[in-house]
């Protein structure tokens, strides 16, 4: 009985699987990046404008004994010269790591809390999230001395939420009318640190007026502070497998499997008739959109959607009525009134909405889909064929 492959058909498959090893090498290495499809999120592994690698760079770079956090809570050493720093988590804790941040705090550490969600974590300590999304800037000023205001009388925020009450004495250090945008409090031997955002450490941000001096002096000197910057709330779990699940290292496995066992089942020497296959038709209109769809679906990516579309009818829409860029949202929805005739208060609402779906990374779909149609609908009344007949239809 012949073997299966024979020794120079061997040389053939193993040719062909060395080619196609270099070649996904090659396009891991020299393919596009992907596209940036929102201003990221403040983690230490973002470059974008919300991320906050540049600040956790700028530690390591000043001497800090910095260490990324992404084990539990439970694991936080008793150090009193420690600092745990937890920016806008995505996750709530349990009821075990809360008691341990507590024990953490109490034994002498301190904790630099960013955001409400942060708030939950913490012991003791109130906050909600801001209403609206007012993508300004806003500056607030220090209400007392004290370390932390040291040498930044101002600091710049964006969007702040909303510090509602601690359990303990606590002291205001930045605010601005009735808007507080930073405490602090003791907790037993600790201290806790809370900011209403993370925008005074962002890549963005953080060269802004004083904002570099006030996230110095929130961490503390860097002789004496050990620094544990948390990515457990973001997800990040330490393991040598999340490692590598998180990687390309699964998919390329995937496909040079896929590929092989191709070329292991597909060869063959012809024998008797050919047969041309069925071939399915790629002319549907719909397909390209079925397929972004689908994109957008296995990806999560209903803020980003959301952030495509309202960008894109923003821009429009500033031009068209020749106001500037930074425009804030009742201006344009009253200028826009005035010019088309469109009802502010359902425009205004609109775009409240997108932005704050913008920042929702649990934002529902139906949300998210509601949100682009209408933002799509509104764009459509800014071309001029047909303008009347869309009105007459949008408005119906």
């Amino acid at each position: 009985m012949p073997a299966f492959l024979d020794r120079r058909d061997s040389w053939y498959v193993m040719g062909a699987l060395a080619l196609m090893v270099v070649l996904l090498g090659l396009t891991y290495a020299f393919g596009p990046a992907p596209a940036q499809k929102s201003i990221g999120y403040p983690t230490i592994y973002s470059p974008e404008w919300a991320g906050v690698r540049a600040a956790y760079l700028l530690l390591k770079k000043q001497g800090y004994d910095v260490e990324v956090w992404e084990k539990s809570p439970e694991e936080l050493p008793a150090d009193p010269d420690a600092v745990w720093v937890v920016v806008e988590p995505f996750e709530g804790g349990t009821a075990n790591e809360k008691a341990a941040i507590r024990r953490f705090v109490t034994n002498g550490g301190r904790v630099l809390a960013v955001g409400s969600e942060a708030a939950d974590l913490v012991p003791d300590l109130e906050a909600a999230s801001a209403e609206a999304y007012d993508p300004q800037e806003k500056t607030f000023s220090a209400m007392l001395p004290s370390a932390i205001t040291l040498d930044a009388p101002e600091i710049t925020m964006v969007a702040p939420d909303t510090f509602t009450a601690s359990m303990h004495s606590w002291l205001a250090l930045y605010g601005k009318g009735g808007d507080l945008a930073a405490v602090s409090y003791r907790v037993g031997k600790g201290q806790v640190i809370w900011w209403a955002a993370s925008s005074p450490m962002t890549n963005g941000m953080i060269r802004e007026k004083n904002n570099l001096e006030f996230f110095l002096n929130s961490i503390g000197p860097a002789e004496s502070t050990r620094v544990y910057w948390d990515e457990y709330f973001h997800g990040s779990r330490a393991s040598i497998w999340s490692y590598f699940g998180n990687g390309p290292l699964p998919w390329a496995g995937l496909q040079v499997g896929i590929a092989f066992l191709a070329v292991l089942f597909t060869f063959s020497r012809r024998s008797g008739a050919m047969r041309l296959p069925a071939t399915e038709s790629r002319l549907s209109p719909l397909e390209f959109v079925d397929t972004l769809g689908d994109l957008y679906q296995s990806a999560h990516a209903s803020p980003a959607s959301v952030s495509v579309a309202y960008q894109r009818f923003r821009t429009a829409l500033v031009r068209k009525l020749a106001l500037p860029v930074k425009a804030k949202l009742p201006e344009l929805s009253r200028a826009a009134g005035r010019r088309f005739g469109w009802p502010e208060e359902d425009l205004l609402d609109t775009l409240a909405r997108s932005e704050r779906a913008m920042r929702n990374i649990n934002l529902q779909e139906e949300e998210a889909l509601y949100l682009v149609r209408r933002l799509h609908e509104f764009s459509a009344l800014l071309e001029p064929k047909g303008r009347a007949d869309q009105e007459a239809r949008a408005w119906r």
